[in-house]
């Protein structure tokens, strides 16, 4: 299958569905209390009977507001409003009252589609106030209604028989329509919905196929539980379908290793916050280990790292590390249900130690890069080469350069077609078909492999003049199992200090912290030393509003929360 040939998303699902048993199993929830299950001939029979009903009461190019926890009904949804010639904007869960209303005064969508009474009840306020929004659909029954006349269940629109000529054809939609309007993480100000194409997924997954096609050798299994309404899982959603693959969705973040067992999944997406942890608690489990079994490690991760470096090694090493494979690393893939082909990192800089590490032991780990302004990727390591210290070389279609000031710039089909009503904001980023990324990086020349080495605008600027990544310093803190999370501050200032938060073993282990943060110091320039800390007893977190949805610290809303703290360093 060639996504080149696709004019649009949906005629690539229709196309797959075709060539699918339309009785196997495609969607699957793990949730225990609403295990929903639909077939691919269900999938592709719900989304004309919701397109249809959708077509009612939009007109082309309309907003359609989807706000739910990941479940089969979200990607029914999704291809339902392509086809019906609307325009998706994925929500996240995690958003506060005030969130929605600026989202939906933004983009004044007709139709919402809402999960259930927990979602609907941060909605209510502005769906009765606003005219503009002809209906609202909804997953699971919702109780507190005004206006009932606005509103539809989705299990009496898929309930109902529909005729074939009564079946919507898009002929419509080119590769350069609209597809969905994702909105920005907001870290630093108000979120940006970024308006991104049907050619612009579909060119995104050309690059992917070339990723996965040493990875699948029968039909793949996916396990998704990074929230659908990043443009990360977004696209990873049209890759499922290219491939074929059969999809669960997690019942939710507490239940994830228990998913992992459950879906036993070939290819897994997340964040590096997922790995970070992983990798933290990996270490614990590694230093109970006594004698025999702790040196057996200890091999396994030194063997593993010299194969991945493609280091020499001797005969009795290549024998060893193949035993390894077996008495070791299979054991550890077992524990995420014995399938595993690859995690793939993105949405954020995998720290280059847990990558090594994850690797070693038998997780292999596929470094990525992108942003949501790219649909969303933009580079991948494959699985024959990998070089954990960057992000891989650039997918087909993409062009990659970078500007004198080291900011990367991309430019093709998978460039946003621009911010939703910011003409200004556009203009700024988009110059001649050239997206500024406000990622500093380096290509290598010898393999054109790209290397990030900084946000451009988390960069602090010493009293000095000095340019130092707080990225750098943070992820080496949290390194440790001692620290949960981290923020470095300094800008202008003549030396760097930090906001820590412990992890839970060590609230109360201040000097514990003291002893990290000084071995931290070893490894970090004169400029780069962090002076002094003040340990924090809250975690940064989405409900505060100094975590974004997708795990990243909003820096200027920690910066103004403990101000205080940070200038009482400088007092003396």
């Amino acid at each position: 299958m060639n996504s080149k040939e696709f004019n649009n998303l949906i005629d690539l699902f229709f196309f797959q569905s075709s060539k699918q048993n339309s009785k196997t199993i495609f969607l699957e929830w793990l949730n225990p209390n609403n295990n929903k299950k639909f077939t691919w001939g269900e999938v592709e029979s719900n989304v004309y009977k919701l397109a249809k009903v959708l077509k009612d009461y939009i007109q082309d190019g309309d907003r359609c507001l989807l706000v739910s926890e990941n479940r089969p009904e979200w990607l029914i949804s999704d291809l339902a409003i392509m086809l019906a010639n609307g325009i998706t904007v994925p929500a996240y869960t995690t958003y506060t009252e005030k969130d929605y209303k600026y989202l939906i005064d933004d983009c004044q969508p007709s139709i919402i589609i809402v999960s259930n009474d927990e979602m609907h009840d941060k909605l209510k306020n502005t769906i009765d106030e606003k005219d503009f929004i002809k209906k609202v659909i909804s997953f699971d029954e919702i109780k507190n209604i005004n206006k009932k006349y606005k509103y539809l269940s989705f299990d009496s629109i898929i309930n109902t028989d529909l005729n074939e000529n009564e079946k919507i054809k898009n002929k419509n939609l080119k590769r350069n329509s609209a597809a969905c309007i994702i909105y920005t993480s907001g870290t630093a100000g108000n979120p940006k919905g970024v308006i991104l194409s049907h050619g612009g997924i579909l060119n995104n997954l050309e690059g992917a196929k070339e990723i996965l096609k040493p990875l699948i050798n029968k039909k793949p299994i996916f396990l998704t539980w990074l929230p659908l309404s990043h443009s990360y899982e977004h696209t990873v959603q049209f890759v499922q379908i290219a491939v074929g693959a059969k999809v669960f969705y997690a019942e939710k973040i507490e239940k994830l290793l228990e998913n992992i067992s459950q879906a036993r999944p070939t290819i897994m997406t997340a964040v590096p916050r997922f790995y970070q942890n992983l990798y933290n608690k990996i270490n614990i489990s590694m230093k109970k280990t006594k004698g025999f079994k702790a040196n057996l490690i200890k091999i396994t991760i030194n063997l593993g790292k010299k194969k991945l470096l493609k280091e020499k090694m001797t005969l009795p090493e290549k024998l060893m590390n193949s035993f390894l494979d077996f008495l070791v690393r299979k054991k550890i893939r077992k524990q995420f249900g014995g399938n595993l082909k690859a995690f793939v990192s993105g949405g954020g800089a995998l720290d280059k130690e847990i990558g090594e590490f994850l690797n070693s032991i038998g997780l292999p780990t596929l470094q990525g890069y992108g942003l949501t302004e790219t649909s969303p990727v933009v580079s991948c390591n494959p699985i024959d080469k990998i070089r954990v210290e960057t992000v891989g070389p650039p997918f087909k279609g993409n062009q990659v350069k970078i500007a004198q000031d080291g900011e990367i710039l991309v430019k093709g089909e998978n460039v946003m077609l621009g911010y939703w009503n910011k003409k200004e904001d556009t203009e700024k980023v988009l110059k001649n078909g050239w997206l500024s990324t406000g990622d500093i990086g380096e290509i290598d020349p010898n393999d054109g492999y790209l290397k990030i080495t900084d946000r451009k605008k988390d960069i602090i600027v010493s009293a000095g003049g000095d340019n130092i990544s707080p990225a750098k310093i943070e992820n080496l803190l949290t390194n440790s199992p001692a620290i949960e999370q981290s923020m470095v501050y300094g800008e202008g200032k003549n030396y760097l200090v930090a906001l820590i938060v412990p992890s839970k073993e060590f609230l109360n282990q201040k000097e514990k912290i003291k002893e990290i943060i000084d071995e931290t110091n070893k490894n970090l320039s004169l400029v780069e030393k962090i002076k002094n800390f003040s340990v924090l007893n809250e975690n940064f977190s989405i409900e505060n509003g100094l975590l974004t949805p997708t795990m990243k610290v909003k820096r200027n809303k920690v910066i103004h929360k403990y101000k205080n703290i940070l200038e009482n360093f400088y007092k003396n």
